[in-house]
């Protein structure tokens, strides 16, 4: 038997146990694992960030390396078939799907106003509602993910897993493409082979995307797209590429001002025209009079009500209640997203490298930014961290993808409840880890290549 030109039996043994290992351990988060299970989740995940870490630190020949991104499609490939066990946005998925095959626009209703109303949606069942976490809420995805959606429920309007295999299809095909595409970026900047295993074998980039149906995995893709055909100096697909990576999850935008200096202002304005105009035409669907109301309404919601996972900001919250003894985030949650705006635009002012090879490395500062400030972070938010991370020398995002995920003991109470030791524990290592990583590292020094020996 071969895997790419290379037989299994050139396969070092230790590579093969490991990969087996991950194997099992994929099945286990992907059918067994429960929310509230906190710790047999957390004890298969942490065995499968120690052996993931541990194999790509190991690795140095190239049958090894090929034998591990293999290894990392057909987990992927398994978990397509799993219902999402660990996150409930599958139902609002496809509730919101059920409204776009039946010509409603998802975004002019919220789910309580059809429950409680005298219309009948066809799909949009009482067991359907019962399921959603967002009752009260319009929906805030966009149009990448609503076809995705519509797609799903037009070929299984009345199985929920049925619509859950279509929707992990799409993802399932992105992630082959961000595999393909990492590979090219990083022999295009002479990077390390072995880097894309950090996205490639991730235990949070395999659960979150593939396993729980979360988007980011058609951002990640789109992204990646658009920055091979600007190294490449195809401008107009990598306007498309970048719009529709915000079509899929909004953010980056928080990466375009990073563009400018390196394709000069003349060019940038012709190349946001194109983002701009993809975007018209990607959101035109959805467009009418209530449209920006509620979609605006419902990120106001997520800057000002939504807390879960904060860093900065919980130490924040805590001056205010001492101060004030309330919750100050309705009026700072606002105001931190301007701060985070405002580092941004002044990084990218400021930034003196114009080379592709640093943009990831901008990116990185951009979304860290927008995650150290954030109210609200889940954790496949760190999926953009990590992919990312592959362009650059940097690993704490590797670290944050093993803490974050002890989060999920919040679900293993009778009551749903925050552990705010864990939330300390968790960026208490996260930062102790970057403040190192600053000092010892220069954040834009680009990588010589390490080639891994026949």
């Amino acid at each position: 038997m071969k895997i790419v030109g290379h037989k299994v039996s050139e396969i070092s043994s230790e590579v093969k146990a490991a990969a087996f290992l991950m194997l099992l351990l994929t099945v286990g988060l992907g059918y067994f694992a429960k929310q509230s299970g906190f710790y047999p989740l957390i004890g298969m995940y942490a065995s499968f960030w120690a052996i993931y870490v541990w194999s790509i630190i190991r690795i140095k020949r190239k049958e090894d390396l090929q034998f591990l991104i293999w290894s990392g499609i057909l987990f992927r490939g398994i978990l397509v078939f799993s219902f999402p066990n660990l996150s409930d946005d599958i139902y609002r998925f496809i509730w919101d799907g059920h409204l776009a095959i039946n010509g409603h626009n998802p975004f002019n209703f919220l789910p309580l106003e059809i429950i409680e109303g005298d219309e009948v949606f066809p799909g949009l069942t009482s067991a359907l509602f019962a399921e959603l976490n967002s009752q009260e809420y319009y929906t805030v995805y966009p149009p990448i993910a609503q076809i995705t959606f519509a797609t799903a429920v037009f070929l299984f309007p009345s199985s929920w897993w049925g619509c859950a295999i279509i929707m992990k299809f799409f993802l399932f095909a992105f992630e082959i493409g961000s595999i393909v595409l990492l590979q090219k970026l990083l022999r295009e900047f002479k990077m390390p082979a072995k880097n894309v295993l950090w996205y490639v074998l991730n235990p949070l980039i395999l659960l979150e995307i593939t396993g729980n149906l979360h988007f980011e995995g058609g951002m990640i893709f789109f992204l990646l797209l658009g920055f091979w055909w600007l190294v490449r100096g195809r401008l107009f697909p990598a306007a498309v590429a970048l719009a529709c990576s915000i079509a899929a999850k909004l953010l980056p935008l928080l990466f375009l001002p990073f563009l400018i200096k390196r394709l000069g202002w003349k060019i940038s304005i012709g190349f946001f025209t194109v983002v701009g105009l993809t975007l018209v035409l990607l959101f035109s669907p959805l467009f009418n009079e209530v449209f920006l109301q509620n979609f605006s309404s419902s990120l106001d919601l997520y800057f000002r009500n939504f807390e879960f996972n904060g860093s900065i900001y919980y130490f924040i919250r805590w001056i205010g209640f001492q101060v004030k003894g309330y919750n100050i985030i309705a009026k700072v949650g606002p105001k931190l997203a301007m701060v985070v705006f405002f580092l941004i635009v002044s990084k990218a002012i400021l930034n003196k490298d114009k080379s592709w090879e640093g943009w990831p490395s901008d990116m990185l500062f951009a979304i860290c930014v927008y995650l150290f400030l954030g109210t609200t972070i889940h954790p496949w938010y760190v999926s953009l961290p990590i992919v990312l991370s592959v362009f650059t020398s940097f690993r704490f995002p590797i670290l944050w993808s093993g803490l974050i995920m002890y989060t999920y003991i919040n679900y293993s109470y009778e009551v749903y409840s925050e552990n705010l030791w864990v939330v300390g524990l968790e960026y208490g290592f996260l930062f102790a880890f970057l403040i190192y990583e600053l000092i010892t590292k220069q954040l834009k020094k680009p990588l010589q290549s390490e080639m891994l020996p026949t």
